[in-house]
């Protein structure tokens, strides 16, 4: 987490609906990741991991879409920090789109705003729009709409101290 983040008590999330939560640092998105990504999910498509022909047919290799989207948990913590929070589980996202390709190599970064902060399962909602830039980009690598769960301390464990 980026010594930046925006640290909110549990508490006080429902203040955060309709903020802009800024950017975040940036995170090199290298070959070496790329690649342990293929491996781990066995997607092995020349366009990520075939380097010479990438770089002969289509200026380069890129990264997965769904690489780009799963570090979307990492991008969010040099955002925010929820003071009091159990737990803060990533309940999915909405509006998944990759707008443009991810050269390997390039850093990317999160700009988040929060849109929606509602009771849920005893703690709360968090629904933000989500955009992950690439440095020197045109264009947005990804676009997503995250949604979290923050979840308090449990009564046993609250009182157990």
């Amino acid at each position: 987490m980026s010594g930046g983040a925006r640290v909110v008590a549990f508490a006080d999330l429902p203040g955060l609906a309709g903020r802009d939560l800024g950017v975040s640092d940036w995170l090199a998105l290298d070959q070496g990741r790329i690649d342990r990504f293929a491996a781990a999910t066995d997607d092995r498509q020349w366009i990520h991991v075939d380097v010479e022909r990438a770089q002969r047919e289509i200026g380069g290799p890129i990264a997965h879409g769904f690489l780009t989207l799963s570090l979307l948990p990492r991008l969010q913590d040099d955002l925010l920090r929820i003071d009091g929070a159990d737990r803060v589980l990533n309940v999915g996202v909405n509006k998944v789109r990759f707008i443009a390709p991810a050269p390997s190599g390039v850093r990317i970064r999160l700009r988040q705003t929060v849109v929606a902060v509602e009771a849920r399962a005893g703690g709360w909602q968090i629904v933000s729009d989500c955009v992950i830039e690439g440095e020197g980009q045109a264009r947005p690598l990804c676009a997503a709409q995250s949604v979290m769960l923050a979840l308090p301390p449990s009564d046993a464990e609250s009182h157990a101290a």
